[in-house]
């Protein structure tokens, strides 16, 4: 599969059938012009949305009447299995800023995990409902979400083989949270692509957890 970064929470990931998944489209200029990425000018044929804000729900920025994904069922479409499973916006049970859904999707023989704006640790259960993930798209920027001691814990308690950052600091956002490189020292292998897409399958899950650096453009 090749995952393409949009920008924020937002990837392009693109099955080997052609089977295109968005994630947590963002309005551009949302938050009083403090997402600052370019509008998101894609199709798609499913759409992925963790939790109802402005920068993570933005299906009408997209083409391809999409099947619209949010919640804890699960489905199947077009060949991708996708299921929902429940987590908080925040440290309190939601109390703060609600709920949030990750999403464990079957694409080309892998499993991909999307944490959404995840605010805390997961717990055993959770783990245990999630299941083994092998690609992660994990929030690091903390203050809104979990930040980079925390997304390290949470992708080995799932057992991922790549991390691939989302939600961090960049010249484009103007949210107060952390930049991808706080993450990036806690780590001991990191690859920096120079791009903003990847192609990503079975051979390229190693023994020792990895993390795969996309850069917007």
């Amino acid at each position: 599969m090749k995952i393409t970064w949009l920008g924020h929470s937002s990837f392009l990931v693109e099955a080997e059938d052609g089977t295109r998944i968005v994630t947590d489209p963002f309005e551009s200029g949302s938050y009083d012009g403090a997402v600052g990425y370019a509008p998101i000018d894609e199709r798609a044929d499913i759409v992925t949305i963790s939790h109802d804000h402005a920068d993570h729900n933005a299906v009408d920025t997209l083409s391809g009447d999409p099947e619209v994904i949010r919640g804890t069922d699960e489905h199947s479409i077009k060949g991708v299995s996708i299921r929902g499973v429940n987590t908080f916006h925040d440290e309190n049970k939601g109390q703060d800023r609600g709920r949030n859904t990750v999403f464990v999707m079957d694409i080309d023989g892998l499993t991909l995990g999307h944490l959404g704006d995840l605010g805390h640790v997961l717990s055993e259960e959770e783990v245990a409902v999630l299941g083994h993930v092998d690609v992660l798209l994990a929030p690091v920027g903390g203050y809104y979400t979990i930040g980079p001691e925390q997304a390290k814990e949470v992708a080995e308690s799932v057992g991922a083989k790549v991390i691939i950052p989302m939600h961090f600091k960049t010249d484009a956002l103007g949210f107060p949270i952390q930049p991808v490189d706080d993450f990036l020292k806690l780590m001991d292998h990191v690859e920096r692509t120079g791009s903003r897409s990847i192609d990503i399958g079975k051979a390229d899950l190693g023994d020792s957890p990895k993390v795969i650096v996309l850069d917007y453009e």
